[in-house]
């Protein structure tokens, strides 16, 4: 009854948010407004709803399907960043330069592409291509509202807990544009999907999001490695239910992990905070205070690789304290064998670049 009330109160505000998204969307189609297109290949992910669809992980799936045979850049907005401007990740940088997201490419893959940081693509495009002309394709992190930007390939995401077709403008729902602007998308890859699915559940899920002639509908799921400690990788965790287990996150949605966790483990207190939430001194003392107060036996505990950028910022306190904080890495995988029809596409769509 509350979600009803609020939705109706908010509703002013959502047609109000949905006009001025209308016109913007009028502005770029009779190109009063200039989207840019450039000489290299560009491929955007990107999401209609605000945060939670995954767009980390299918970054660094498209890295490592191309990193091996193309040279390639990634160009996020560095969200939360206290720096401006344009950037290129070095060994220097912290989240506080990159944003999380940027810095986590940089760790995993930062000998073998570039990864860059701009408030503007349309900037930030046009550096790489300036500073680095042997860059060969550039992939736009969380790039589907900015349409100053022509991605040679569009990539919507969508999670399978709360797709698109079934959201609200915010600031009733969570979406940034109307379900309708999925028209621009040239794949859609319902992401969170459960482990086991099944055929029937597909073809549902492709008659409910109606895909426009040419549109590719794919569903992902989430494949959860053995996690490591966060200063060293070398060192690793298994999960088992007699191990009790602190989750400390700051990401859009916890419920898919969580989920995997309750399976594996004996999940005792769930630590949540807002997406890209910077940690505090008194939240990681808060977390040390749990975790000393939980039973003695069989403990860790577990975070994200997205917030292991920002809780390492407090490495001298955690080192200090001897908490036994352990990443939880994560792969995107296709259900259905899809994985060589994506893969195809995508190298399709880069041998055909003019």
């Amino acid at each position: 009854m509350q979600k009803i009330i609020a939705a109706v109160i908010l509703a002013p505000f959502a047609l109000l948010y949905g006009i001025g998204v209308s016109l913007r969307d009028f502005f770029y189609r009779k190109e009063l407004l200039k989207g840019y297109s450039f000489n290299v290949p560009v491929i955007s992910v990107g999401n209609l709803s605000v945060g939670g669809a995954g767009k980390t992980p299918h970054i660094e799936y498209l890295i490592r399907l191309l990193k091996d045979h193309i040279n390639i850049a990634t160009l996020s907005r560095g969200y939360k960043r206290k720096t401006s401007g344009y950037l290129e990740a070095a060994r220097k940088h912290s989240a506080v330069d990159l944003g999380d997201e940027p810095l986590q490419f940089y760790r995993k893959y930062g000998n073998e592409i570039l990864v860059t940081v701009s408030e503007s693509r349309a900037f930030g495009i046009p550096e790489i291509i300036g500073r680095h002309p042997e860059t060969q394709a550039v992939l736009l992190d969380d790039a589907f509202q900015h349409r100053s930007v022509r991605p040679g390939l569009n990539i919507l995401l969508t999670e399978y807990g709360n797709p698109f077709f079934t959201d609200h403008l915010l600031p009733v729902g969570r979406l940034r544009e109307w379900r309708s602007a999925y028209r621009r998308a040239d794949t859609i890859i319902v992401t969170k999907c459960p482990p086991q699915m099944s055929r029937e559940e597909r073809e549902d899920w492709i008659a409910a999001i109606k895909p426009f002639p040419g549109q590719q509908v794919f569903f992902s799921y989430y494949d959860y490695g053995a996690p490591y400690y966060i200063f060293n990788p070398k060192y690793n965790l298994k999960l088992e239910k007699d191990l009790d287990v602190v989750l400390i996150s700051a990401i859009a949605n916890t419920d898919y992990l969580t989920d995997y966790l309750e399976e594996k483990t004996d999940l005792i207190k769930n630590l949540d905070y807002e997406d890209h939430h910077f940690f505090t001194d008194f939240d990681v003392d808060r977390l040390k205070k749990i975790f000393t107060n939980m039973p003695k036996g069989k403990k860790a505990i577990l975070t994200t690789e997205k917030d292991a950028m920002r809780l390492e910022l407090h490495r001298d306190y955690l080192v200090e304290h001897k908490l036994p904080i352990f990443v939880l890495p994560v792969e995107v995988k296709f259900h259905f064998g899809e994985e060589e029809q994506f893969d195809a596409e995508v190298k399709q769509f880069l041998l055909n670049f003019r």
